[in-house]
């Protein structure tokens, strides 16, 4: 006779005996935990079969509350503080350059500051502001590029991704290469890649439209920081009527600067699905992000080439 005849699920959780045939182990790393949920432990795969019907429930309803905590756990910034002024990398991918010299994540502002030699005279700035190497920006060297992938520098493994998404740089365009590239980053904790693969799905550039894999990798990216991709999230949540993860989502990009987000949200309030605190929140949080990635060389590089680093 089973021991789970009479009881549910919650009386085994965490306990060291089979949730199917009550069978304990003395040596208890041999009961494995339920992949799903990890609430129950088995001593086989037969007893996990059998056992199935009866759990399947209270599995599911786990699974997507472990998935959940995980989700909307706040996450760290995708690219942190730049290397030289220390202050934190604006989300937008206009505020910040690769350099493939030294494989360096910098904000534009620190690229495009004025460059003085010690008598004060504004010098040649055409070099890495990192490690001072000439001519250094991803976007004009392909051979520096592939060394750095080579390296498995992963920040260079998606942005070759990108250059075989679109044909730049000399190479003809090649959806599936772009999507290789885009794994082995995304397998490494390349947030971004993981995004580019969801929207490869949802608007089937080289493989089939499918909505459900795009909402998959973009919740993966999301998880490592990516703010695009958690906007998209919250699209596809706000599209299915559920207002108030779509909100979820869109305030945590909104910490992390994105600015449609914001916009999102007032759209929601204004449709009475936000409240008006809702909102507010939203623009103390964004307030305070630009306070955070404030630099006054980093407005100046802006104004000079015309690109907002602000969405």
């Amino acid at each position: 006779m089973s021991s789970t005849d009479n009881k549910d699920d919650t009386d085994n959780v965490l306990a060291d005996i089979c949730a199917n045939c009550g069978e304990s182990k003395e040596n208890t790393n041999s009961l494995k935990a339920c992949t799903a949920c990890k609430m129950v432990k088995y001593c086989g795969r037969e007893c996990q079969i059998a056992h199935r019907p009866q759990h399947k429930k209270a599995c599911k309803k786990r699974a997507a509350e472990l998935h959940d905590e995980l989700l909307f756990k706040r996450p760290p910034p995708e690219y942190g503080d730049c290397p030289i002024c220390f202050i934190r990398m604006p989300s937008i991918h206009t505020g910040r350059i690769y350099m493939t010299c030294c494989g360096k994540m910098i904000c534009s502002g620190c690229v495009y500051a004025p460059l003085y030699d010690d008598k004060g005279n504004e010098v040649d700035n055409e070099k890495c502001p990192f490690c001072r190497t000439p001519d250094a920006r991803s976007d004009e060297d392909i051979g520096r590029m592939n060394k750095r992938v080579d390296i498995g520098d992963i920040e260079a493994i998606c942005i070759m991704g990108l250059y075989y998404a679109n044909g730049m740089n000399g190479l003809s365009q090649d959806y599936g290469k772009a999507l290789g590239l885009w794994h082995r980053a995304g397998e490494h904790g390349h947030a971004a890649s993981y995004n580019n693969i969801g929207t490869f799905y949802c608007k089937g550039d080289g493989v089939t439209v499918d909505k459900k894999k795009a909402k998959h990798y973009w919740e993966l990216a999301a998880m490592r920081g990516c703010t695009g991709a958690r906007y998209n999230v919250g699209v596809d949540e706000a599209n299915l009527g559920n207002n108030d993860r779509a909100l979820k989502h869109w305030m945590i990009a909104v910490e992390s600067g994105h600015g449609n987000s914001l916009t999102a949200i007032q759209e929601l309030y204004a449709d009475k699905h936000a409240t008006k605190e809702d909102y507010a929140n939203a623009l103390r949080a964004y307030q305070a992000y630009l306070v955070e990635i404030k630099s006054d060389a980093r407005d100046a590089a802006a104004a000079a080439n015309d690109s907002p680093y602000y969405e």
